[in-house]
């Protein structure tokens, strides 16, 4: 039998040059996040079925789980979000963690969904939470971030949207506004939260699905698509404009607009997917016509922390794919060449391993990352090699080299070749990395 090339579908295989835009992609989501005094946690891949049915959604856990029993008899799934894991942590130590708390993680998750462009069984996501503010403070401070991670990436206002909503607000529109009981309220909220997924005929259809024939009879689809309707907070019925939630979704839009963030707007259909939610939520969205979607998005979901039989502690939290983050850099040209780490590799000329192994270790020591052909090809052909593989410089090493310590340096763009000491060598190709930095 041959086996199968390929990976498991809907996951990645990460050959260098795949691991170099990562691993770029990572680190500055870790700048930006820590430069906000965040700290980078993490936990199991594996976790209890039960955290998910508490609180994630019956689509997630029903349909999107990568579940199985385990030997011991437990039911358990491979995580498909992080929220519910990091709620289970700061439960488990509520009395001991000093609030605010500010965490963040790139987590490795898996869903079982169809795979398309941007949207993978398995990938990484950014996820950042901050524990113990009750106020917009937090929402303020959340959304700021996630605008502080595109401009890390050279991305413009322009070339993305930032959509807030309250889901406070959705619970008082379709509640005591609409008059729907609890179970048509969740219905409806995921009709809502596929919108712009299916067209207006089979939303007004699937709406009207929900209601009684008395509501149909008083008009209800008509009055809730009045509400969607709405394009900013005047054009919204008179009668749910002075809710407390929407005067507290204002009051967060000033504030973001006052931190120079000029790309967030009040949009009624945002929803967002899961049921811990709680107030504020918000999307972002890619402008670019080729990917116009949503990219990721989160909120406040102040009752998770509650379940594990702790007192609630109030959080706003966002996640960030890294599969969405990749088509939106490539979209709009924000990805840099992707660089190998190797600095320097090193042609042995002749039978020189032994006597090499001394100047290769102070190149290293110095701080170089150095790379040894050790082949025993011929000189042209290790030459070959070291431009394949993008190394910037190749340093030969023979016996004229080792006997008089001055090596010959070759730069492999240029052609250019000279001799030099070690700490000359050091010198010249740092400032070549500290160019292409």
């Amino acid at each position: 039998m041959t086996l199968n090339t390929q990976p498991y579908k809907g996951a990645r295989d990460f050959y260098p040059e795949d691991m170099r835009v990562r691993k770029y992609m990572f680190g500055k989501l870790r700048e930006v996040c820590e430069r906000f005094g965040y700290e980078e946690y993490d936990a199991p891949i594996l976790e209890s079925m039960d955290l998910y049915l508490a609180k994630s959604g019956e689509e997630i856990v029903n349909e999107q789980t990568y579940a199985f029993e385990d030997r011991g008899g437990r039911k358990v799934v491979i995580r498909p979000e992080m929220t519910p894991t990091v709620s289970r942590m700061v439960a488990a130590r509520r009395q001991e963690l000093a609030y605010p708390l500010r965490w963040y993680s790139i987590p490795n998750l898996w869903r079982y969904e169809r795979p398309q462009k941007g949207r993978l069984r398995e990938h990484w996501q950014l996820n950042v939470d901050i524990f113990g503010v009750a106020g917009s403070e937090a929402e303020l401070e959340m959304i700021t971030i996630a605008s502080e991670i595109f401009k890390a990436f050279g991305a413009r206002d322009d070339m993305y949207a930032i959509k807030l909503n309250s889901r406070k607000f959705m619970d008082f529109v379709l509640g005591e506004y609409l008059g729907m009981d609890a179970v048509q309220q969740l219905s409806l909220a995921k009709l809502i939260d596929r919108i712009h997924k299916i067209d207006r005929a089979e939303f007004i259809a699937q709406a009207d699905a929900i209601c009684t024939p008395s509501q149909r009879e008083n008009g209800i689809v008509e009055k809730l698509l009045d509400v969607l309707a709405a394009q900013d907070f005047a054009q919204l019925p008179a009668a749910v404009q002075g809710n407390e939630a929407i005067q507290r979704l204002q009051q967060v839009l000033e504030q973001l607009a006052a931190v120079g963030i000029g790309n967030a707007a009040f949009d009624v259909t945002i929803m967002r997917g899961f049921d811990y939610y709680t107030d504020i939520v918000f999307e972002v969205n890619d402008t670019n016509p080729d990917n116009n979607r949503s990219m990721f998005g989160g909120g406040r979901y102040d009752g998770l922390v509650g379940l594990f039989g702790v007192e609630p502690v109030p959080t706003v939290g966002f996640g960030m794919g890294d599969a969405t983050l990749l088509e939106f850099l490539k979209g709009h040209h924000l990805l840099p060449e992707p660089r190998t780490e190797t600095d320097l590799y090193v042609v042995l000329a002749g039978d020189v391993l032994n006597s090499a192994q001394k100047p290769i270790a102070d190149l290293r020591g110095m701080g170089l990352n150095v790379a040894v052909d050790v082949s025993g090809k011929k000189i042209g052909n290790q030459f070959k090699t070291a431009d394949k593989k993008g190394v910037p410089y190749v340093l030969v090493i023979g016996e004229k080299e080792l006997e008089g310590q001055q090596f010959t340096l070759k730069n492999l763009k240029t052609g250019q070749e000279e001799a030099h000491g070690l700490e000359r060598i050091v010198s010249i190709v740092k400032d070549h990395r500290r160019g292409r930095e």
